[in-house]
């Protein structure tokens, strides 16, 4: 089995930063990948970012290209999600999922690719 826990969302302000914590425990293969979703109230989840964890090749999602910043330490097995110059429209659940599948792809920015997800954490960007 595999657990998921999200960490470091909170409030923040618009033109604000944050960074959220993936850390990923219970499977040891090296081989996967890790995504950032969001959802809104009332809107469908969405794909941030997303990381294989074997080589550094990474997508986003339009919406959040060139403000926002995923990496990884294998050794802490975290994924991070570093958010910067927040907008009111990102305010959202932040979710981050693991696919054990071999192959990376930009449909890794798709929620149905994933099998095991966190809970969520709450990010709020105020106007």
């Amino acid at each position: 089995e595999v657990q998921l826990v999200e960490s470091g969302g909170g409030l923040v302000q618009a033109g604000g930063s944050l960074r959220l914590s993936c850390a990923v425990s219970g499977r040891t293969i090296n081989e996967y990948t890790i995504g950032w979703f969001r959802q809104a109230p009332g809107k469908e989840r969405e794909g941030v970012s997303c990381i294989n964890m074997n080589d550094r090749r990474t997508y986003y999602g339009d919406s959040v290209k060139g403000r926002f910043t995923i990496s990884r330490d294998n050794a802490k097995r975290t994924v991070y999600l570093q958010m910067n110059n927040l907008k009111p429209e990102d305010t959202a659940v932040y979710y981050c999922a693991a696919d054990f599948d071999l192959v990376f792809g930009p449909y890794h920015l798709i929620a149905s690719r994933y099998e095991y997800w966190g809970q969520g954490i709450q990010v709020t960007v105020g106007s």
